[in-house]
C-alpha cells in the first residue's frame, strides 16, 4: 500500500542548492560545504527511517505512508544549514533536525483529517485509506516518537519543542474557529501561518543553531528568519493551489478554494469585493462552485480567473516581501557561505512551483 520511496537525497544536491544550478558551477568551498549537507541529509534520512518503525503492522505502515511518499525536507536542510555557523552536523544536529521533520509529518496527518484533504504528496490522503480514527493516531504517535527523541538533546530543547508543538496547536484552533468579531481577516491569517507553519520552521533554524554550538547573538535573528520564511512558504503554496494541472502539486487546481480552506488570495479578492464589483462577481462564481452549484467546468474556470486575478500577484508579492524582510534579519551575521546559503533559501522558498 506504501509508494516507493522518493525521499532520499540525491547526490550533489547540497553543491547544487548552494551555486543556484548544477554543481559543476560550485566553488570549491560550495562544493565542500554542499557534501557536509549531503552527508548530513543521508544521516537525517536514515535515522528517520529507523524512528518510523513500529512492532505493530498497521502502525508501521500508517506512520511511514507520507514519509515514504518524498518530501522536500526543508527544515532539515535548513537545521543542517544553520548548523554551519557551530560545528556543523554533529550528531545533537542530526537528531534534532529528525525531531523537526518527525513533528512535521505528524501535523501533515493531522491536517489532512481536518480540512478532509483528499490526497497529500501527490497520493491518496491518510485517512482515506485508514479512516479519520488510524490516520489521527499515525499523527499522535509520530508526535510522540519526536518527543522521545528530543528528550535525548536536553531541557532546552524539550522546552523549546514544548512551546513550538503549543503554537502549532494554537495556529490550528486559531484558523478553524476563524477570526474575532472585529478582527481584520489578512491581519489573522497571517498571524495563524506564522503559529502553524512559521513556529516549526524558525526552530529547525534555531535547533541547527544551537546544538553546534553557534553564536548566541544570531539565535533570535535567525529564528525570526525562519518564522517569517514559514510565512512566506505558505502564502506561496495559497498561489500554488491555484496552478494548473501538471504543476506537480498532485491536486486539482483550486482543491482549497473548494474545500473552503482560507487563503490569501481569497481574502484579498473579498477585501476587493467590497468595492469592486468584477471582484465580486468572481466572489460569487467561485462560492456556487464550492456549494456545488457549478459544474466542474465552470468551477475550474472560475479558479483560471482567479489565477490570473491582481490579487494572486498581490499574494505572490507578499511573499516576496516577507521573504525580503526574512532575509533582512540575517544582516547581523558574518557575509559568509552560509548566510548566501540561507538568502538562497529564501529565494527558493518564493520561486517554487510545487
Amino acid at each position: 500500500m506504501n509508494p516507493s520511496s522518493t525521499a532520499a537525497p540525491q547526490t550533489g544536491r547540497g553543491a547544487s542548492f548552494l551555486s543556484g544550478g548544477s554543481i559543476l558551477s560550485a566553488t570549491a568551498e560550495e562544493r565542500k560545504l554542499g557534501k557536509a549537507l549531503d552527508q548530513g541529509l543521508e544521516a537525517v534520512e536514515s535515522g528517520l527511517e529507523r524512528e518510523l518503525k513500529f512492532t505493530e503492522d498497521i502502525a508501521d505502515a500508517v506512520a511511514r505512508y507520507l514519509f515514504d511518499a518524498g518530501g522536500k525536507r526543508v527544515r532539515p536542510l535548513l537545521t543542517l544549514l544553520t548548523s554551519q555557523w557551530g560545528e556543523g552536523a554533529n550528531d545533537k544536529v542530526i537528531r534534532s533536525a529528525q525531531v523537526i521533520e518527525l513533528t512535521h509529518l505528524a501535523t501533515l496527518y493531522h491536517d489532512d483529517v481536518m480540512d478532509e484533504a483528499a490526497q497529500r504528496r501527490g497520493i491518496s490522503a491518510a485517512q482515506t485509506v485508514w479512516g479519520n480514527s488510524v490516520a489521527i493516531l499515525a499523527g499522535d504517535l509520530l508526535f510522540a516518537r519526536a518527543g522521545t527523541l528530543v528528550a535525548s538533546l536536553g531541557t532546552q530543547a524539550i522546552t523549546l519543542q514544548a512551546a513550538t508543538f503549543e503554537r502549532l496547536c494554537l495556529g490550528q484552533m486559531r484558523e478553524t474557529v476563524g477570526p474575532k468579531p472585529g478582527a481584520e481577516p489578512i491581519a489573522h491569517y497571517l498571524g495563524v501561518l506564522s503559529d502553524k507553519t512559521g513556529s516549526l520552521i524558525a526552530l529547525a533554524a534555531e535547533f541547527g543553531l544551537r546544538m553546534s554550538g553557534g553564536p548566541e547573538e544570531l539565535v533570535a535573528p535567525v529564528r525570526r528568519f525562519g518564522e517569517k520564511i514559514g510565512v512566506a512558504f505558505q502564502l506561496v503554496d495559497d498561489v500554488i493551489d491555484l496552478s494548473a494541472r501538471g504543476s506537480g502539486t498532485g491536486k486539482p487546481p483550486g482543491t482549497d478554494v473548494r474545500r473552503g480552506v482560507t487563503t490569501l488570495p481569497m481574502l484579498y479578492l473579498q477585501e476587493q469585493a467590497a468595492s469592486d464589483p468584477e471582484a465580486a462577481a468572481l466572489l460569487e462564481r467561485l462560492a456556487r462552485g464550492t456549494s456545488g452549484e457549478a459544474d466542474e467546468e465552470e468551477f475550474q474556470e472560475s479558479i483560471r480567473m482567479l489565477r490570473e486575478h491582481a490579487v494572486t500577484k498581490r499574494t505572490m508579492d507578499t511573499a516576496r516581501a516577507m521573504a525580503d524582510d526574512a532575509i533582512a534579519e540575517l544582516s547581523v551575521a558574518p557575509d559568509d557561505l552560509v548566510r548566501q546559503g540561507l538568502i538562497r533559501f529564501a529565494h527558493t522558498v518564493v520561486d517554487r512551483t510545487n
